[in-house]
């Protein structure tokens, strides 16, 4: 009887240390295909969203989990308690908040469009009608172009990244995506070009599984201390620099 007890016992407390562990994280959701707020660098997701997120993690006393998976998985990920939050320049878009919370917005970015460096007919938004237009799929880009221009034929790819290859490929005519992954593309890919047309502005914001208010609160904080203490500027600056020398940094250098 002894033995067995020990057993049992030996059994509950393995079973509690694993539980403690578990409850010491807190799993972001993201896809690590979308400079400069998440990419893969060697072994290790980067970036603006990266920094961020361990900062809210460290807050809210919980170490961070990056899952990588495809954009458009996220939202169901989050509400099937997969992960805690996403932090993927996500849109707080009308649509989305009928399944998720969000937080306070902490990145204005807006859409852009990317074609070949010797593209000469496309000088706006609205020429891109009747065009094959690339974009990343469940993005606000993509239920712009669905949506909004005319004739256009939508072709949906799981990152920015092979939108790009697709474009270079001469497989589609354009690309309709934010700013600054946009001009991470462009930046590495000399045959590719900006076309600079103010036509939409997004809000990004960290959401959440509806009704985790705890959560929502703890992160609401911790975007407020960072654009008050400089951490704001200094991730700025080193991820979205004047020069395009990104800088990689962690939250302990903050």
């Amino acid at each position: 009887m002894k033995k067995i007890f020990l057993l049992l016992s030996a059994a509950l407390a393995l079973a509690c240390s694993s539980c403690a562990k578990k409850n010491d994280v807190v799993k972001m959701g993201t896809n690590a295909a979308f400079p400069p707020f998440e990419w893969i660098d060697g072994d290790k997701v980067v970036g603006f969203d990266i920094v961020v997120s361990n900062l809210i993690a460290r807050d809210y006393g919980k170490q961070l989990k990056v899952v990588d998976m495809n954009f458009d998985g996220l939202i169901a990920a989050l509400q099937s308690g997969s992960i805690d939050f996403v932090a993927a320049g996500m849109t707080a878009t009308d649509e989305r908040r009928k399944s998720v919370d969000f937080s306070e917005p902490y990145y204005s970015s807006k859409q852009t469009i990317i074609v070949r460096a010797d593209t000469k007919n496309v000088l706006s938004v609205g020429d891109l009608r009747g065009r094959v237009v690339g974009v990343q799929a469940g993005t606000t880009g993509e239920s712009y172009v669905s949506e909004e221009i005319e004739s256009a034929s939508v072709k949906s790819f799981r990152t920015v990244i092979d939108a790009a290859l697709a474009l270079k490929n001469g497989a589609i005519d354009s690309i309709v995506i934010d700013e600054l992954p946009a001009k991470e593309i462009v930046k590495r890919n000399a045959d590719l070009k900006i076309i600079d047309d103010d036509f939409l502005t997004d809000e990004y914001a960290i959401a959440v599984r509806k009704g985790n208010q705890p959560l929502l609160d703890s992160i609401n904080k911790t975007i407020k201390a960072i654009k008050e203490n400089g951490i704001y500027q200094k991730l700025s600056d080193a991820y979205m620099p004047v020069d395009g020398n990104v800088k990689i940094l962690s939250a302990d250098e903050l």
